[in-house]
């Protein structure tokens, strides 16, 4: 017999920094053996996943306040997820459960070539019927940092669910984070997706993009040309752009300055959930301290500290079970400076 539903929230700490992440939660399948296809695979190694969660657990290990808002089936499965982000600290009071529709699942693979794939099943799954009547308006309104993708905006009702949150905690002064998240499988069309990823663009304060999305997002343009990200995708209202490069660093664009923050090297292992680390450790260090958007000193060290966090979460498999702890983080960070 399955388990009941887990009710209340996870342990919270200060809740005056807390960081509200929305979207999907899901169980990803890995092949058990490296550089094969899906087709390839002879088995399947099940983690969880979710580019939001992962955010959620991720600021939570660093020692961080976060919720999770979306929706998983009354399924094992969806049990099982509320449980992983339970027993990680994350507020679980946002987390419905659907009784007629699975938690979504994905298969994923990095084939020898290099080149990732998947195989996604949400026909429709329980992420994507969220409505807003099930929001956890308070939860949304306690946020400091309002956290979200792009894939709760592919299908009703959770498009609406997702707008009317943003709504919720923009009106109660949170700062709205975006990170589009790209998973073009997942939206009817590439237009579809472009469209559907700049038709809330303008409303955040803080945005996170890889060299790929800027490309994509702007019809084939250098990613690495600032003007590009300047003209294209900066955007009056913003208060911070980030343009992630994998192990080289990242860019960073305010209305006041720009630089770049190099990397960390590490042998990496499983780049999965490397971006949603990076942007644990960001929105950790914003949350701690909002005057960390305004100064370039304290934006450099917060971007540094979130290069290490994703450094971290490629030495190892899977994306939640590699998140790092603030402990890791600083013991890293105090070893390469004594190097």
């Amino acid at each position: 017999m399955a388990p009941p539903p887990p009710s209340g929230s996870g342990e919270c700490k200060e809740t005056g920094s807390l960081v509200v992440c929305f979207g999907e939660m899901l169980i990803d399948f890995v092949p058990t053996e490296a550089g094969v296809s899906l087709a390839e695979a002879p088995a399947f190694k099940k983690a969880a996943g979710g580019a939001p969660a992962n955010v959620a657990v991720g600021i939570s290990r660093l020692g961080g306040s976060s919720a999770f808002i979306g929706k998983v089936g009354k399924d094992e499965f969806g049990y099982m997820l509320a449980d992983i982000l339970k027993k990680n600290n994350v507020n679980v009071s946002g987390v419905r459960f659907d009784a007629d529709a699975r938690t979504a699942l994905a298969f994923v693979t990095l084939r020898a070539d290099g080149e990732r794939e998947f195989l996604f099943f949400r026909h429709p799954s329980a992420d994507m019927l969220l409505h807003e009547s099930e929001l956890d308006q308070n939860l949304l309104k306690q946020a400091r940092i309002f956290h979200y993708g792009s894939i709760s905006l592919i299908n009703e009702p959770c498009k609406s669910a997702h707008l009317a949150a943003m709504s919720i905690a923009k009106r109660s002064g949170a700062i709205l984070s975006y990170d589009p998240n790209l998973r073009l499988a997942l939206w009817p069309s590439a237009e579809a997706a472009q469209k559907g990823i700049m038709s809330i663009w303008n409303q955040a304060d803080i945005i996170k993009v890889s060299e790929d999305e800027i490309t994509f997002l702007t019809g084939g343009d250098d990613p690495y040309d600032d003007n590009v990200v300047l003209n294209k995708l900066f955007h009056p209202n913003l208060k911070l752009l980030i343009v992630t490069e994998g192990s080289e660093g990242c860019r960073y664009y305010t209305k006041e300055f720009k630089g770049r923050v190099s990397g960390v090297k590490v042998k990496p292992v499983d780049t999965t959930g490397a971006g949603d680390s990076f942007v644990s450790g960001l929105l950790y260090s914003i949350a701690s301290d909002l005057s960390t958007l305004q100064d370039e000193e304290k934006l450099r060290k917060a971007l540094y500290f979130a290069n290490v966090c994703g450094a971290l979460t490629v030495t190892q498999r899977g994306a939640i079970p590699a998140l790092p702890t603030k402990e890791e983080v600083l013991q890293f960070m105090l070893e390469a400076t004594t190097i």
